[in-house]
């Protein structure tokens, strides 16, 4: 008879247990919690700049024409013919000067004959027509001996005294041009002359919301009609304004909204919207809020950041 060594039984259970075991322990690995990494707060670099209390000087260039207000139209005074035509177009005429002569038909065809019955009737005299200012005629109509009739226009004048520059301006510059105020006009030429503001016309252009300001040149120059000019109209700030560079300004993409980041206590910035003034070259005028001279903007290190950032100062 064989001996038997070993339970079979015994040698299945081990085949069991083995596995089993080893699966217990790799759950109870993974049933251990895994400690979570806490993100760093990142600082970011940033320079600072206080604010300016000088005076800023600013301008804008604004396009203008030059053009005759009043233009004077000489008209027949009654059914004729033109002896004498005295106007001829571009010539400068002084006002009174004597530009037509019409005769009525009537005298034209009865005059000799009723003159020679009797002198003393002076029957058949032309009608003289004369400058009514003084200016530039622009156009004439007629020649001598046309036959014309009564409100026909003859001849057109432009007034010399209406000379004018005329500037579209923005009605949001409006509170920079005042009535009686002396604006320096550039002329293509490089020559410059000084005109006065005259008055403010009472409509303002639908499309381009411009209102036309007549100005009236200070000195006697001979400028033609329809001259593009330019006219420098100065947006110089109070003396006391509170200003920031331009760096420190921020807006979205439609230049509607406008903000600084401003700091607050040792390393944050903060989110500050603002309305904003006039700008110059380098500076931006700030109307509100009021800031006070210690407080500190940035001035690098603000652009496409949240509202409230933490920072680390690089130029104290």
């Amino acid at each position: 008879m064989k001996s038997i060594t070993g339970n079979p039984m015994n040698k299945n259970i081990s085949t069991l247990v083995l596995p089993l075991l080893a699966i217990a322990i790799i759950l109870g690995s993974c049933n251990k919690a895994v400690p979570t990494e806490v993100p760093a707060v990142v600082s970011v670099p940033v320079t600072v700049t206080n604010i300016d209390t000088t005076a800023i000087e600013s301008f804008v260039d604004l396009n203008a024409t030059t053009s005759y207000l009043i233009k004077n139209t000489i008209k027949a005074n009654t059914t004729g013919y033109l002896e004498v035509v005295n106007a001829v177009s571009n010539d400068f005429v002084k006002k009174n000067q004597l530009l037509f002569s019409l005769k009525t038909r009537e005298a034209k065809v009865l005059g000799n004959t009723i003159n020679k019955l009797d002198p003393n009737l002076r029957f058949g005299g032309a009608i003289n027509l004369r400058a009514t200012c003084d200016g530039y005629v622009t156009a004439v109509n007629v020649q001598k001996g046309d036959y014309v009739q009564e409100g026909d226009a003859l001849a057109v004048i432009n007034d010399a005294a209406s000379f004018s520059i005329v500037l579209s301006l923005p009605y949001e510059l409006k509170r920079y041009v005042k009535v009686n105020d002396v604006l320096n006009v550039y002329l293509p030429d490089g020559t410059t002359i000084k005109t006065k503001v005259q008055k403010y016309m009472p409509t303002v252009d639908p499309a381009s919301q411009t209102q036309n300001v007549i100005l009236k040149a200070l000195q006697n120059s001979n400028i033609p009609e329809n001259l593009i000019v330019k006219v420098r109209i100065d947006k110089t700030a109070a003396t006391r304004t509170i200003s920031l560079p331009k760096g420190a300004v921020l807006s979205d993409e439609t230049q509607t909204d406008f903000w600084i980041m401003k700091v607050v206590g040792k390393d944050l910035a903060v989110k500050v919207p603002i309305k904003k003034g006039i700008e110059s070259l380098n500076k931006v005028e700030i109307l509100s809020p009021k800031l006070k001279p210690s407080d500190q903007i940035l001035l690098t290190g603000n652009y496409g950041v949240g509202d409230t950032i933490k920072i680390k100062i690089t130029n104290k």
